[in-house]
């Protein structure tokens, strides 16, 4: 037998563990885990509680802090809003010396704002004869500005300043000069057409005559030798145009006038209600609610009636008439001779009377749009409706627009006045707007749309037009650089077709968050009252914050230079509490957490104040209360932090 194997002993080692064992320790471990992290949120919980308590704590000092003192800022703030009210004082003063400085000069034109001058100046022009067209113009001009001074006094006179009576007064006084110019413009045509024999055309014989001055444009053509084949004309001194139906081509005279003095072309600084000044003005009222609104929609009429709260004519008012040719004037022996009739200057009736139900040929009319206005889009014809006292867009086809040639023709079927409407809304919301600070009490107010880049410049009691940027182009160059006061200011801008000034109903048309009130206007008063030492601009935020509360950039300027990115800082204002915000103008989301170091504070002058140098406040005391008031009344006409 062979030996026998040896048995393999296997080493000794840990003892294996079962499954169940494993499973138990697993469990054990997630129980742990569980705990740990149980722990851990507790901990961060209570960490959380805590800081929130400790944060609202926090809170309570500082707003306990800002009740304090309350009081003493807001009677410190009232110390320096009566620079608002000594502008006033300064304007009404202002007012009384021009009023007794033109008493004095005795140069023969009238105050218009008394009713017996004003109502003798009509008076005697009314019972002048002189008919020349040239002294007509002449006298027109000195009544238009008579207007402009009466709209003037019913837009920037006071409440308290002017009785409703007075109001009335002045508004009746500009429908009877307005009344009174047209008139004699009717009468001057008439016999510049006696005479038409004087502006005959030597090859086609036919009278053909253009008159204008900066107000007003006449374009009169009269077919004398009855040719049917001369049915068209184009003035080449102003390149407007018209071509006739056959039927009409022997039988009349043609006129049309473009004139500022139109009365339907009334701006809306004619009819919008005054307030105080430290008040909420009537164009920043709270909004109607949905149910008003729809009230007001269903009293609009049909369709073809142009909304004057969405549009506003543009480049004047164009009276296209037919008239019959009067008797002319005929020499004699050395004599002229004319015979006189009763009734005056006829217009020719188109359609006629016994064709109303027929279907007549149109009118074709074509003008060359004024370079003194900026057309954003396609205009807007509209006709004038004496009975309806309204713009209406039937009666007008084929319309054509040729944008770079600034030309615009179109059909019509029968002779009416027309304007040329734009969308008042075109250049809103705006994209950004920035205002600084240059030198002593003087500052640029930029206001960037998507059409254009407005600046004005503000000094004193006076603001001016700076430029206009159109596609990088300086554009409106002639009206550019004149000092005037900011209701003229809107006025040129509006009638040049830059709209940048909403209305009390101007959230109807556009896309926006209107912002409170209370909260608008107050930050407009106190960004005016520190303007001469602090630039402000528009934050992406100010939409976010929602409607009760308003964010915006502030920088401390003192220097000619523009603000550098670094140097700006958000604040938050909601008309009674205001604060500086932790975020910057990249952050990712917004929050109204307070900027490290920093407190509430009852008025944003105050809030400025914790940051700002002494010289910067001193600035601030010295600021002329007329810069101030031109600050306020232009922010307040943008609105620039609601229709941004």
């Amino acid at each position: 037998m062979g030996p026998k194997k040896k048995k393999k002993i296997k080493p000794s080692g840990k003892k294996k563990v079962s499954k169940a064992e494993r499973l138990r320790l697993q469990k054990k471990e997630e129980r742990r885990l569980k705990e740990e992290e149980e722990a851990r949120l507790q901990a961060q919980q209570e960490e959380g509680v805590e800081k929130e308590r400790s944060e609202q704590e926090q809170m309570e000092k500082l707003e306990a802090k800002d009740q304090e003192r309350r009081e003493s800022e807001l009677a410190e703030l009232r110390s320096l809003e009566q620079k608002f009210l000594s502008a006033q004082q300064w304007k009404t003063d202002y007012r009384a010396r021009a009023k007794w400085e033109h008493y004095l000069s005795c140069d023969g034109s009238p105050d218009p704002s008394v009713l017996p001058e004003i109502n003798t100046f009509m008076s005697l022009w009314r019972e002048d004869q002189n008919e020349d067209i040239h002294l007509v113009m002449e006298k027109g001009e000195q009544v238009l500005n008579l207007i402009e001074k009466l709209q003037f006094l019913l837009f920037d006179t006071q409440p308290n300043e002017i009785t409703e009576k007075e109001a009335i007064q002045y508004q009746e006084s500009i429908l009877e000069l307005q009344n009174l110019l047209h008139q004699k413009y009717n009468g001057a045509t008439e016999h510049l057409l006696k005479t038409a024999n004087m502006y005959e055309d030597s090859k086609t014989g036919n009278m053909q005559a253009v008159m204008k001055d900066k107000n007003v444009t006449f374009c009169v053509w009269a077919n004398l030798k009855k040719k049917v084949r001369l049915k068209n004309h184009v003035f080449s001194d102003v390149q407007h145009g018209f071509d006739l139906p056959k039927s009409l081509a022997s039988a009349t005279s043609f006129k049309d006038n473009s004139s500022r003095a139109d009365r339907n072309e009334m701006t809306e600084e004619e009819t919008e209600k005054k307030s105080e000044i430290l008040d909420i003005p009537s164009q920043v009222q709270e909004p109607l609610t949905q149910e008003e609104m729809t009230e007001k929609e269903e009293a609009l009429t049909d369709e073809p009636v142009v909304d004057l709260q969405r549009f506003v004519p543009v480049g004047g008012v164009y009276h296209i008439d037919l008239l019959q040719l009067p008797p002319r004037v005929s020499q004699l022996k050395g004599w002229s001779m004319v015979e006189l009739l009763d009734v005056g200057l006829e217009a020719y009736p188109y359609p006629p009377e016994e064709a109303e139900d027929a279907t007549q040929p149109p009118i074709e009319i074509s003008l060359r749009l004024p370079d003194n206005v900026m057309y954003f889009a396609d205009p807007l014809i509209a006709r004038w409706d004496p009975a309806g006292q309204q713009w209406r867009t039937d009666g007008i086809s084929n319309v054509r627009y040729k944008a770079q040639e600034k030309r615009i023709a179109f059909e019509m079927g029968a002779f009416y006045t027309i304007a040329l409407l734009q969308d008042a809304h075109l250049n809103m919301p705006y994209q950004a707007w920035e205002l600084q600070p240059t030198t002593t009490d003087e500052a640029l107010l930029t206001v960037t749309t998507v059409f254009a880049i407005i600046q004005i410049q503000i000094k004193d009691n006076q603001c001016m037009l700076s430029s206009v940027v159109v596609e990088e182009k300086d554009v409106l160059s002639h009206v550019t650089g004149k000092w005037l006061s900011p209701a003229d200011l809107r006025a040129v801008l509006k009638r040049a077709g830059v709209n940048i000034f909403p209305g009390e109903y101007s959230h109807k048309y556009i896309s926006m968050t209107n912002k409170s009130a209370i909260a608008e206007v107050r930050a407009y008063q106190q960004m005016a009252l520190v303007a001469s030492a602090f630039a402000f601009a528009w934050s992406k935020w100010n939409v976010e914050a929602g409607q009760e509360q308003v964010v915006f950039k502030v920088s401390e300027h003192l220097t000619a230079d523009s603000v550098k990115d670094k140097d700006w800082a958000l604040y938050m204002f909601n008309g009674q509490k205001a604060q500086k915000l932790k975020i910057i103008e990249t952050s990712e989301t917004f929050s109204e957490e307070l900027a490290e170091g920093s407190e509430f504070h009852s008025t944003l002058y105050h809030m400025l104040k914790d940051f700002a140098s002494k010289e910067a406040m001193d600035k601030v005391e010295t600021a002329s209360c007329l810069f101030i008031d031109v600050v306020y009344q232009l922010l307040l006409a943008t609105r620039v932090l609601t229709y941004s």
